[in-house]
């Protein structure tokens, strides 16, 4: 009995060593095809935006792009044709984001939809296992926000925000610069953008085109007639760019915009929420809006003032859509924060600015470093996020940080369809005392559609 447990344990031994060698044989074999392995990506919203973000991931040469997704097959098809031509890829096309995904096995999906859909659509990605780049705002209420943030922490999922700012070349620098102390203590911060605009014409509704299913784009918002603007006209269609200017599907401006510099006030000064929101604007230039069976305009305010009340300093945000802002220092966009030694101008296409208090300093300033076509940093973003998958780290734009960010415009909304000012627990993402404000933290979704569970 003795010598056979030997020779079985040698038989064992030499069958461990013959795998081992073989192993150790494949070992550059291995390691060839797991650098050789591509990123099975899926793009779901395939407008201009989409595209855009779609390019960064074709030109990394680490992604495979094996899906699109759209509820529009004239945006889809064409989509699919510019794949082929620069990737030769050829993905499946699909109008249902469910069915991608109980189909597909994604490691990386691009949501690029209007910002109604995005908490749907990357819940429903990080539970079938992918990591998520998703637009900014992240979602349309506050709690769609939440829901985002723990489904990616059940899942073990990274999710990337397309706040592109937090990795843009100068955004970092100009970081550096304020938190290196050289501004001084800052006790303001204003953030605008202001561009130009008038009037608004009412456009008419019109029976969606073949190519779109409308009922779907509405997805679990309220349904509202389709639209279209006729050339040379001075309204706003809904459908594919004017989507942010109706308050059903986004959240103007504010949502739009707002989120970019109320995300690079909170990165810069370290403070993740305000305790106090008050918001006012209006239409007073677009006019009234207009909702009827026959016609529409948007219903978004074209001028917004927004003050947030945080623990060691005050926050402003403001935007116009007239009056475009040539009158002013820098640009018409960004924010200036106003320090101690000075202000500094953080900005987008001039880079940014210091000027010193004391005149006999001279001004500093820095270039920026942004991309073609769209004078962004997607590429960049897009990079971090494949670093963090393969490492496990926390990506520059963490949809959790990005929460925050997004909370700003959503509380500044919540604040003017309220009329009144609201005072925000951040830890419990309450407004305190104040039930019916409560309520628009959440809204209703429409037909078969759940609102997801926090």
């Amino acid at each position: 009995m003795h010598h056979s447990k030997d020779f079985r344990n040698r038989r064992s031994f030499i069958r461990e060593i013959s795998i081992a060698g073989t192993a150790l044989a494949a070992a550059p074999a291995i390691l060839s095809q797991a650098r050789d392995r591509k990123y099975k990506t899926a793009l779901v919203g395939s407008g201009w935006w989409g595209n855009n973000i779609l390019g960064e991931a074709m030109a990394c040469g680490e992604c495979k792009i094996v899906a699109l997704c759209d509820v529009d097959t004239r945006y889809l098809d064409t989509t699919y044709e510019r794949v082929v031509k620069e990737s030769g890829d050829q993905p499946k096309r699909y109008r249902d984001f469910r069915e991608l995904f109980a189909k597909e096995e994604i490691d990386i999906a691009i949501v690029a939809t209007p910002d109604h859909w995005h908490p749907l659509i990357t819940i429903e990605a990080v539970q079938s296992g992918a990591h998520v780049y998703v637009e900014k705002p992240i979602g349309h209420t506050i709690e769609e926000g939440r829901a985002m943030v723990n489904a990616a922490r059940a899942a073990d999922r990274v999710v990337q925000v397309g706040t592109h700012r937090r990795i843009s070349p100068h955004n970092v620098s100009g970081h550096e610069f304020i938190k290196s102390g050289k501004v001084g203590k800052i006790g303001m911060v204003r953030s605008f953008v202001n561009y130009g605009g008038g009037p608004e014409e009412p456009v008419a509704n019109v029976e969606a085109p073949k190519e779109l299913d409308w009922d779907m784009w509405c997805g679990p918002a309220p349904y509202r007639h389709y639209c279209e603007a006729l050339p040379g006209t001075k309204g706003r269609a809904i459908h594919p760019k004017g989507f942010r200017n109706y308050l059903d599907y986004a959240n103007g401006t504010l949502g739009d915009w707002g989120v970019h510099w109320l995300d690079q006030i909170v990165w810069i000064m370290g403070e993740k929420y305000p305790r106090k929101v008050f918001s006012t604007g209006g239409r007073e230039i677009a006019g009234p809006a207009i909702y009827n069976d026959k016609e529409q305009t948007t219903d978004a305010p074209d001028h917004q003032v927004a003050t947030y009340e945080f623990e060691n300093f005050t926050a402003t945000w403001e935007h116009r859509r007239f009056a475009a802002n040539n009158a002013e220092k820098g640009e018409n966009v960004g924010c200036y924060f106003y320090g101690t030694e000075g202000t500094f101008h953080m900005g987008w296409r001039n880079g940014w600015t210091f000027y010193p208090t004391n005149s006999k300093q001279a001004v500093v300033h820095q270039d920026p470093q942004l991309n073609d076509p769209d004078s962004q940093n997607i590429k960049e973003l897009w990079l971090n996020l494949l670093h963090c998958i393969k490492m496990g780290d926390k990506p520059v734009c963490d949809i959790e940080e990005i929460h925050y960010s997004t909370n700003l415009s959503l509380l500044g909304m919540l604040s003017l369809k309220l009329g009144r000012s609201v005072e925000w627990d951040g830890e419990k993402e309450r407004i305190v005392g104040d039930a019916s404000a409560n309520k628009l933290l959440r809204r209703d979704y429409r037909g078969e559609w759940k609102y997801p569970k926090i």
